[in-house]
């Protein structure tokens, strides 16, 4: 059975060392001593470890069952969530008027990262809800909130998201699910949603519905779209909840991995419900919610890579196979453990290399948010909004690659269900694709997110990058095994930029280049990042830190991502400059 460990320490580093937090200028930061977030991430590692992690396999297991309309979800997951509940973690960074902790942003995407590694799929109960929080909280009215957060927010009440169906997905503009206006100022809503992740469930006593829908008479296409908030029981002016309302789940999609989660086909037939936002303005109001979820979908990618590797590290230094090329190193033993081996131990590194420069990428990411909401920062709301592509792409596409890499060090053991590991490949394959997929997401980066603000954003964090590199040029320690890679890095990416650039007139050209151009800026920010890690370790040692082990192993980790990761940026580049011709030329009917 695989097991969790919470990486405390490691998130400790990357929060005081790497981001200085308490130091920071974000409102509410300097409450983010060593001693306050070392608390919360150490008990939501309790939770994690504790309770979360040994539901992962029986949610695996069992899955959800439907009967009569009535979803139960696997066994200890009720009283898992009541768990929850009580803790207060529903609302740990939800706004206090309504009952939330009002703690940053930055503290949930850490404790998120905890509980998605120890159970994915009972995490996202909790995680859509708060996106339809945070939905409401922002375009909802004050009698909306009044009713709906505080109950959300708590953890009594749960929220979901209903895009897709059966005939569009990427494309919402061909909809047809309706909202007939009523006298008393309500909608009918009819029609069918399919793929809605906790559409229905045993949790919570009321599942509010966040619902795109048109209004007849509108506007074609996505201009028309609106949006509704539908729950499962109306509710009474005084917030008890009322009679059953039209919607209910018509089935529940066996899927590959997260099974766990209970993923619905909802069906709307004339169910109440009510206008968030003004008419027609129903996307601005949905893309508060898939931003967000864009992001917890890029946590998620890398989160399951964490805890696969965590047990293929296990295993590869438990596991006797073989004797070291260089001579026995546990001559006490039949053989030595396969940790030896240098393509084990290659593995294993791609692994970790990648992982801990994920973490810290998403923790900065989290760090833009706080800085653009709490201190109305439009240069930072530009910044991650430049990013949320790359990091729901480029984190899922190779979390996803590192929990395979994790089940290869396994070898067959890595295939059967006793270890774990396949679950965790499973689980991770979903971040790919939903929330727009990862081809979508290299879209909106190359046609909308690259032009964004004229290009001052992207060439904004040219700058940052730029600007890290000059402050420490001098610092050798630092320079030729991270800078000047970084430097050599960043110029690829600011020569595909210019590509693309100059080819936005031929789209194809740009387009057929934009997954490679994801995944370039992807390899430019873990550089970063790791440049960040690798200043934070060296200033550390020079002041005497006693964790030498600790620091020794971020440079050597961080050496690894520099010398075997990063050059990837050319091959990127050079595919990206090949323009569309080879992509393009073959005719549909010979594929």
């Amino acid at each position: 059975m695989p097991t969790y460990a919470a990486p405390l320490k490691d998130m400790q580093f990357i929060l005081h060392d790497v981001l200085n937090i308490s130091a920071s200028d974000i409102a509410g930061y300097d409450e983010l001593d060593r001693d306050f977030t070392g608390a919360v991430l150490g008990e939501a590692g309790k939770l994690a470890e504790n309770v979360l992690a040994p539901l992962n396999e029986v949610g695996d297991a069992q899955g959800c069952t439907l009967e009569n309309g009535a979803v139960r979800t696997p066994d200890g997951f009720k009283a898992a969530y009541d768990q929850m509940r009580a803790g207060g973690w529903m609302g740990l960074d939800a706004d206090p008027a309504y009952g939330g902790q009002g703690m940053p942003y930055l503290l949930h995407s850490a404790t998120g990262e905890i509980f998605v590694s120890a159970n994915m799929a009972f995490n996202m109960y909790q995680g859509l809800t708060h996106g339809a929080i945070s939905a409401i909280h922002t375009h909802g009215s004050d009698a909306q909130k009044q009713m709906y957060l505080p109950r959300m927010i708590e953890g009594s009440w749960s929220g979901t998201m209903n895009l897709t169906e059966p005939q569009c997905g990427t494309d919402l503009g061909l909809i047809r699910t309706r909202a007939e206006p009523q006298d008393d100022g309500s909608y009918l809503i009819t029609g069918q949603k399919i793929w809605i992740s906790a559409g229905e469930h045993d949790l919570t006593d009321n599942i509010i519905h966040l619902v795109l829908a048109k209004i007849p008479g509108g506007p074609d296409g996505v201009k028309g779209i609106s949006l509704f908030l539908v729950p499962k029981f109306l509710v009474k002016d005084d917030g008890s909840l009322g009679a059953r309302n039209a919607v209910s789940c018509g089935g529940l999609e066996q899927k590959m991995g997260i099974h766990g989660n209970a993923t619905c086909v909802m069906n709307y037939d004339g169910a109440t419900g009510f206008l968030i936002g003004a008419p027609h303005k129903g996307m601005r109001a949905m893309f508060t919610m898939m931003n967000e979820a864009r992001l917890g979908v890029g946590l998620q990618g890398y989160a399951q890579g964490v805890v696969a590797y965590q047990n293929a590290r296990a295993f590869a230094l438990d596991r006797l196979q073989g004797r070291a090329v260089t001579g026995a190193e546990a001559p006490d033993k039949p053989a030595d453990p396969i940790i030896v081996h240098p393509d084990v131990r290659r593995n294993l590194m791609h692994q970790k290399s990648f992982l801990e420069a994920a973490r810290a990428l998403t923790l900065w990411g989290a760090s833009l948010i706080d800085r653009a909401h709490r201190n109305t920062d439009a240069e930072a709301d530009a910044m991650i909004s430049l990013l949320t592509p790359v990091l729901k792409g480029v984190l899922t596409d190779r979390g996803f690659e590192t929990t395979v890499l994790a089940q290869q060090t396994l070898g067959g053991s890595g295939f059967v269900r006793e270890t774990g590991q396949e679950q965790f490949v499973r689980d991770a394959r979903i971040t790919m694709i939903y929330e727009g997929t990862n081809g979508i997401q290299s879209l909106d980066l190359v046609g909308r997110k690259l032009g964004l603000n004229g290009g001052k954003t992207m060439m904004a964090f040219f700058d940052l990058i730029k600007g890290f590199i000059k402050e420490h040029q001098d610092d050798e320690a630092l320079k030729s095994d991270f800078l000047d890679p970084l430097k050599s890095a960043s110029k690829d990416l600011q020569t595909g930029a210019m590509y693309f650039m100059q080819n936005m007139k031929t789209p194809n050209a740009a387009l057929a280049g934009s997954y490679d151009f994801m995944h370039l800026f992807g390899h430019v920010c873990l550089g970063y990042m790791w440049a960040r890690m690798a200043r934070a370790s060296i200033a550390a040692l020079a002041a005497g830190d006693t964790d030498t082990a600790f620091h020794n192993a971020k440079l050597t980790t961080g050496r690894y991502y520099m010398a075997r990761h990063l050059p990837a940026t050319a091959l990127h580049l050079a595919r990206i400059t090949s323009g569309a011709e080879t992509v393009m030329d073959l005719d549909a009917a010979d594929f």
